[in-house]
């Protein structure tokens, strides 16, 4: 009998086998590996504790801008924001000549392989813990996606699903609680038990993370509460690959205080105000828990300074790790240039970038401020619940994950 050949499904330039049994992917927003490794050593997590045995348990780079929406898209296209266009939560939009959220589609420049999957036959459900991804995730697809922050809103028709909140019996969650991410899990494996989707992708919210370093004791609820959702995704016969869209450091001095480089306010007092424009794409609808600061800036130098002496300039500051031209930033990170301003600037571990000291409302911390965007926070577990063949000697990244989950587990 000749064998038959196998299925495939290729976006974006790769190729993955169908799925023999259903994949959840995870992206746990912010889950620097320390949690995870803090959460076992506690006792915490004897689930993921267990995959260092019987699965794959691995160490990726994420994307750099390292920001929720550009290594979410990375995820779900297997490519770099070169290739899908998203590289920020915000960004400068010449065409509108305004700084806007890169929430909208109309940004994204690649398909995805969840619709690539759904294309092909395969039902795909997304679930998401903030509304402001979901569009992007869910373009063109035909299957099933919703957040958890609108579970109350959903409709067959916009989300595929009538009935999220009933999935649960929980209630809508605060957009600011661990809650948040417990209904993407809860809901998540409810919809594995009732749908049995072949292809599922869940997505946090770094609101815990961004509040407790690993090891504490609200670090460690949580990724107990992680822990137990993927033993159930486990046990209901699921391939689970587990990673994050970017780790997260402490950016305070000894005191607890925030290192901040206000950006826009040097740049006004070397060359004048209105002169040069600082972009800041941490910057999203939910800043209570970091109030717009991050690791990571870009700048459009407009008619003002040259560019080299920009660079010395913003080079000599204190807390600073790189400053980067437009052509060399889209080289090292893999950027679209078009939405790149002519500046990249990249900040020390424990440090943020802001831009003027009056746009930033930090009253909302209630906590030593921890963030993300820069090199320091590039590293991400990538994790799976079954053994994995021919994966040495490779970089690996967190948009390999469906990669692994698809063509590498046994």
């Amino acid at each position: 009998m000749t064998p038959q050949p196998q299925r495939t499904v290729t976006a974006n330039g790769r190729t993955y086998r169908w799925p023999d049994r259903p994949l959840v992917v995870v992206c746990v927003d912010g889950c620097e590996p320390d949690y995870i490794t803090q959460a076992i050593s506690a006792g915490r997590a004897p689930f993921l504790s267990s995959l260092a045995q019987r699965g794959t348990c691995l160490t990726a780079d994420c994307v750099v801008p390292s920001f929720t929406n550009p290594n979410n898209l990375s995820i779900v296209t297997g490519a770099p924001p070169s290739v899908h266009g998203i590289c920020g939560n915000y960004f400068w939009d010449p065409d509108a000549g305004a700084e806007v959220m890169m929430n909208d589609a109309k940004y994204l420049r690649a398909g995805t392989l969840l619709a690539a999957l759904a294309d092909a036959g395969a039902k795909v459900a997304v679930i998401t813990a903030k509304d402001k991804l979901r569009a992007l995730l869910g373009h063109k697809l035909s299957g099933i996606c919703f957040s958890s922050e609108k579970a109350g809103e959903v409709t067959q028709e916009a989300n595929g699903i009538a009935d999220a909140l009933a999935l649960t019996g929980l209630p809508v969650p605060s957009v600011y609680s661990a809650a948040l991410s417990e209904f993407v899990f809860a809901a998540g494996v409810a919809l594995l038990k009732r749908e049995r989707p072949d292809i599922m992708y869940l997505s946090t919210t770094d609101y815990v993370q961004h509040k407790a370093a690993p090891g504490t004791t609200a670090a460690n609820d949580f990724t107990a509460m992680l822990d137990n959702y993927l033993s159930q995704l486990d046990a209901l016969g699921a391939t689970v690959v587990v990673t994050a869209d970017h780790g997260m450091n402490a950016k305070t001095d000894a005191f607890g205080r925030p290192n901040i480089i206000f950006l826009q306010d040097r740049l006004d007092e070397w060359y004048g105000k209105a002169v040069t424009r600082v972009i800041l794409p941490i910057t999203d609808p939910y800043v209570v828990h970091h109030g717009a600061l991050g690791s990571y800036a870009t700048v459009y130098l407009g008619h003002g300074p040259t560019r080299d002496h920009a660079i010395r300039h913003i080079a000599a500051l204190a807390g600073v790790e790189g400053v980067f031209t437009r052509e060399q930033a889209c080289a090292k990170f893999e950027l679209p240039p078009d939405r790149v301003g002519d500046l990249v600037i990249v900040s020390e571990r424990l440090t943020v970038i802001g831009t003027t000291r009056d746009r930033h409302d930090l009253s909302g911390l209630d906590a030593p401020l921890r963030s993300h965007g820069g090199t320091s926070e590039q590293r991400v577990p990538l994790i799976a619940n079954r053994k994995s063949a021919h994966v040495e000697g490779r970089r690996w990244r967190n948009f390999d994950a469906f990669d692994l989950g698809l063509n590498h587990l046994q």
